[in-house]
């Protein structure tokens, strides 16, 4: 069960592993003993002894991994992995559907989406950052078909790594999108009540208190929270790894996330300047760069940014225009032959972002993602006036 390196295969994996076997023998005071389920995984997993996890997740995580802890490490983890990238294909598939101008290319679509290096991760640790892909997919379809409440149900159950939801939540407040936030509610605390209904007289509020109180000790301590900075990927880590110290990199980190929040917004308040593609594919971005806690195998979220983006610029390019639209305004090549580039850039950045950053201590998916961020604001300022004249 060792790789070539000597890490258990699967890393995260066990993790989940561990939880689940908590709720096969619903022992909810285990949920967040650390002691307690180093134990666990030394004497569930082959070859684990000594591997220790924060436990992050909220409680209801080790409900969804019960059945699987229930079988051999092996076995789930080989079902874990294919269930997971059945998540992913299907997403990009359904995704993929619907982008008229990539039709054609079936192939380099399909190459790209193999190849892209978030899912390698994903794979390779063992993760369930498909599972916030599929949240974030079956979201837009509902926003898409007007369905707000649906689309808040896909996005409340983010819940599980509620990090990833902090930019939707911000965003869909400030448009008033009160149906978004009344479907999120419900379907987060639906979430949360689950475990006091599978683990009950041994399920306490005391379960839920200790995931936030382990949460907030762990916010201020990034070596904890990120114990291989250069393979993190959001503004918080990449002032950390920048700046020394503590308060500094902390203050600068949300300032830089106010900056890019108040930039989604503005496109966000722009409907009819640009359409929903481009508008969601902001919002992906903004989760990754403001989210507090993000690993290289989350950025399988911007897979839907790399389609709906490529769609979209395809759609623009001179011969895609029509020849009464001679303003440059409206045609922009300038802008979308930037984001071509800044797009290829950012597919690779996370294979060469471990590395980079260990050297020179700047992470560049992080500088990427924020100028596809600007860049995207500045198309909609720029459309907005187009509109006006």
């Amino acid at each position: 069960m060792l790789d070539r390196n000597g890490n258990l295969k699967g890393a995260d994996f066990s993790h989940f592993y561990t939880l689940g076997s908590i709720g096969l023998t619903h022992r909810s005071a285990d949920l967040y003993d650390t002691d307690a389920q180093a134990k666990i995984t030394a004497r569930r997993i082959p070859g684990a002894d000594g591997i220790t996890y924060i436990p992050l997740y909220p409680p209801q995580v080790s409900i969804l991994f019960a059945p699987l802890a229930a079988l051999s490490y092996g076995t789930a983890l080989v079902i874990w992995l294919i269930f997971s990238a059945l998540v992913y294909s299907l997403c990009c598939y359904a995704l993929w559907r619907v982008c008229p101008r990539l039709r054609n290319e079936r192939s380099t679509v399909l190459l790209l989406a193999i190849a892209f290096p978030g899912v390698f991760y994903l794979i390779v640790w063992g993760q369930t950052s498909a599972l916030a892909l599929a949240c974030f997919t079956a979201a837009f379809f509902f926003l898409r078909d007007a369905r707000p409440f649906l689309a808040g149900v896909a996005l409340g159950c983010l819940i599980f790594k509620p990090q990833l939801g902090i930019a939707a939540a911000f965003i869909f407040l400030y448009m008033r999108a009160w149906r978004v936030i009344a479907g999120g509610m419900l379907s987060a605390a639906l979430q949360l009540a689950v475990p006091a209904i599978y683990y009950g007289r041994e399920y306490s509020r005391e379960s839920l208190t200790a995931w936030m109180h382990t949460m907030h000790a762990v916010a201020y301590d990034v070596a904890m929270l990120e114990p291989r900075p250069s393979q993190a990927h959001s503004l918080r880590i990449f002032w950390a790894l920048l700046v020394p110290g503590r308060a500094a990199p902390l203050a600068l980190y949300v300032v830089s996330a106010c900056i890019v929040l108040a930039l989604i917004a503005a496109v966000w308040s722009r409907r009819q300047a640009l359409p929903l593609s481009v508008r969601y594919s902001s919002l992906l971005v903004a989760s990754v760069l403001v989210a507090p806690h993000l690993i290289v195998y989350d950025l399988v979220i911007l897979a839907p940014v790399f389609l709906l983006l490529s769609d979209w610029i395809l759609d623009r390019r001179p011969e895609s225009v029509p020849s009464i639209s001679t303003s440059p305004i409206l045609t922009s090549p300038i802008s979308t032959s930037r984001m071509k580039v800044v797009l290829y850039l950012l597919f690779l950045a996370p294979l060469a972002g471990g590395p980079i950053a260990q050297w020179t201590r700047v992470q560049l998916s992080v500088v990427l993602m924020s100028v596809l961020v600007y860049l995207i604001w500045r198309e909609s300022r720029r459309k907005l006036l187009a509109v006006g004249e």
